[in-house]
């Protein structure tokens, strides 16, 4: 009998021990997989692990990185914000207008960009709580035109140049070898890290992604919590556009074109589930810099551009294909 119990007992443990396994291969998948890339690309071009061609893919990587942690927090109210990349460019020339043809001080034309860029991502809080449409792909594909639409009219589709240093500073300046716009990606991960792990309303993103009417019976103003959620979107666009404009020292209407995608793919390939409540900062990171590294790897390589876009292709539908079979095994269990 007691052997029978000793058998049964190694056998939970054995058990236990694979589902853990499983656990951290899980979580540590994303990391696994840029290391592996890494391994690859280093052993195919002697130019890829170069200090200056790291600092390079981090220089990269800061843009949609800012953009992947607004996408992360609407993803995980399973919602989307396809306005992203619009929203950047409406805040860039709205920026330009202030700064460089009403030549008003910097800081007021930092604030305008970030300002902007709330401002159209609450406006999609609007459209999506208030005005009940039925999902945000619809509202913010709608605002996406809508900012597209601003940001060509303001300018008569013409670019803006000759930005002041303060609002360059952002994209084109290095503390010691590490891109400032690096930095400032690792400061805005940390705080919403923070963020979503220790504050309520972090809690209450989750909850949302995960069940959203047992959120709203549970007591959480869902509504506000999703106008938090696409107000912060639209600003990290904002912030993204202030370090576009400084990397370039311009600003255009058709900037951030398609960036959304790269933002979308950045957070799936990180982890997330477009399915709500699942997905960390920390993996978003690992996203854009695995987007980052793969393009500046594919260029070394001498890929066309065609073809990059098509291994990404490739790239954001495996990332996907992984996060539904996740989903099944959770179902099964």
């Amino acid at each position: 009998m007691s052997q029978v119990q000793v058998v049964t007992k190694s056998e939970t443990e054995l058990t236990k021990e694979k589902n853990t396994f499983k656990k951290v291969i899980s979580k540590l998948g994303p990391l696994l997989a840029l290391i592996i890339l890494v391994v690859i690309l280093t052993s195919l071009s002697d130019k890829f692990l170069t200090i200056n061609n790291l600092m390079n893919i981090a220089s990269q990587s800061s843009i949609n990185a800012l953009l992947g942690i607004g996408m992360l927090l609407a993803i995980l109210t399973a919602g989307i914000d396809l306005s992203v990349g619009a929203i950047l460019a409406v805040s860039i020339m709205i920026m330009g207008i202030v700064t460089v043809n009403m030549h008003m001080n910097p800081i007021i034309g930092i604030i305008v960009c970030l300002g902007v860029g709330t401002f159209f991502g609450w406006i999609n809080g609007i459209l999506l709580t208030k005005l009940h449409l039925p999902h945000p792909f619809i509202s913010t594909l709608g605002t996406q035109f809508i900012g597209r639409g601003i940001a060509l009219i303001v300018t008569a589709a013409a670019p803006i140049a000759g930005f002041p240093l303060m609002i360059q500073f952002a994209g084109n300046q290095f503390v010691g070898p590490i891109p400032v716009s690096f930095l400032l990606v690792i400061v805005v991960y940390v705080i919403f890290h923070i963020f979503l792990t220790r504050t309520k309303t972090g809690r209450y993103i989750y909850a949302i992604g995960g069940n959203p009417e047992a959120a709203r019976l549970s007591g959480i103003k869902v509504d506000r919590v999703l106008m938090i959620v696409y107000s912060l979107s639209g600003l990290m666009a904002g912030l993204a556009g202030l370090v576009m404009v400084g990397r370039v020292n311009s600003a255009f209407p058709l900037a951030g074109l398609n960036y959304e995608s790269d933002a979308i793919a950045a957070v799936i390939i990180g982890g997330a589930s477009f399915f709500g409540g699942v997905g960390t900062v920390s993996g978003t990171l690992i996203g854009a810099l695995t987007i980052a590294v793969l393009r500046n790897g594919l260029n070394l390589l001498n890929v066309s551009a065609d073809s990059q876009m098509a291994v990404i292709g490739i790239v954001i539908i495996a990332a996907v294909y992984v996060d539904v079979i996740r989903q099944r095994r959770a179902k099964k269990k």
